[in-house]
């Protein structure tokens, strides 16, 4: 496991130089996926990019209490860090476009990190640790590596921070840690499972004890209560924003009917809905809507209305 993970020995040059060549590649793989919404680079990036090596030695060193190892690790996960994001950011700097999540389907994906990506980070953390002590079943890690998403969020951070939007580059960031601190805390826990911290100290005769769970167990609470509780606010942001859009969806649509146009869409800024609707001229007055939403419990001054009158024009066939 040491030789897995950890940057030193007699190969620790051409470690840092694989571990560097790949974090870059991976960043702009990544970087021009999401610029591109493409989901299938954007995955070739996750399997390419090396981060998970430096958390899991990160893991690994505070398990077995190598303090050198544990200050290496944590700097080459904060260095790539930083690197994958500038990364981003050099490369939003030569998209004329902004790239937000308004127009952006895999930046929006990465901006709002909810408790259930918590969950999944938890669980493929400890496949990952486990795939770490278990030579069995090393082969699971490219789907690890596809799992967590360590790089395409923080290349999202650099290109919505280059856009303008701090508000979305925190919430990059937060996927990010939450994915650190799932494999950090579930792989603490592995390891005490598996003994692993006993294995470096000499046991004495007779000795039978088991490996103590409440230390990497205190630590793991720790750390979800770090991340857990911006995670729960975004959770119920995202989702009362969820009820709302559907509520409108769902009044706008009834009313949409009965005046002969259709509902193309809604969507949130900031604060305000916007209901998306559009048809044949005239434009249809808003007083039944206005009423209607009232009606369903929706505040109507946070609703906006973008009526798009539609001309259609049928050829005759044949002139």
């Amino acid at each position: 496991m040491r030789d897995a993970v950890f940057f030193d020995g007699p190969t620790v040059s051409a470690r840092y130089s694989r571990f560097w060549m790949l974090l870059i590649l991976a960043s702009i793989i990544a970087a021009a996926g999401i610029v591109g919404d493409s989901t299938a680079t954007v995955i070739g990036a996750m399997i390419v990019a090396p981060l998970m090596t430096p958390i899991l030695g990160t893991m690994l060193a505070t398990v077995l209490g190598d303090r050198a190892n544990l200050v290496r690790s944590l700097l080459l996960v904060v260095g790539g860090a930083a690197a994958a994001v500038a990364i981003g950011f050099a490369v939003g700097l030569l998209v004329h476009t902004a790239v937000l999540a308004g127009t952006n389907a895999q930046v929006a994906s990465r901006v709002s990190p909810r408790l259930i990506d918590l969950l999944a980070a938890l669980g493929t953390g400890v496949v990952g640790s486990v795939a770490l002590v278990r030579r069995d079943i090393s082969d699971t890690l490219p789907g690890v590596a596809i799992a967590i998403s360590l790089v395409p969020p923080l290349t999202v951070a650099g290109l919505v921070l280059e856009s303008g939007s701090f508000t979305q580059f925190l919430g990059a960031l937060l996927l990010f840690l939450t994915n650190v601190v799932a494999i950090l805390g579930t792989g603490i826990v592995v390891m005490s499972v598996y003994g692993v911290s006993r294995l470096t100290r000499r046991k004495a005769p007779g000795d039978t004890s088991t490996p103590s769970l409440l230390g990497p167990v205190l630590l793991l609470s720790a750390m979800l209560l770090l991340v857990g509780i911006p995670l729960t606010l975004t959770s119920v942001d995202v989702t009362a924003r969820s009820n709302l859009e559907g509520s409108v969806q769902a009044v706008g649509t009834a009313w949409a009917e009965t005046v002969g146009w259709a509902v193309t869409g809604v969507s949130t800024q900031g604060t305000e809905v916007i209901l998306h609707v559009e048809g044949a001229p005239p434009v249809p007055a808003t007083a039944d809507l206005e009423k209607a939403l009232e009606e369903a419990g929706v505040d109507s001054d946070r609703v906006t209305v973008d009526l798009s009158p539609v001309t259609t024009v049928k050829l005759s066939q044949g002139q």
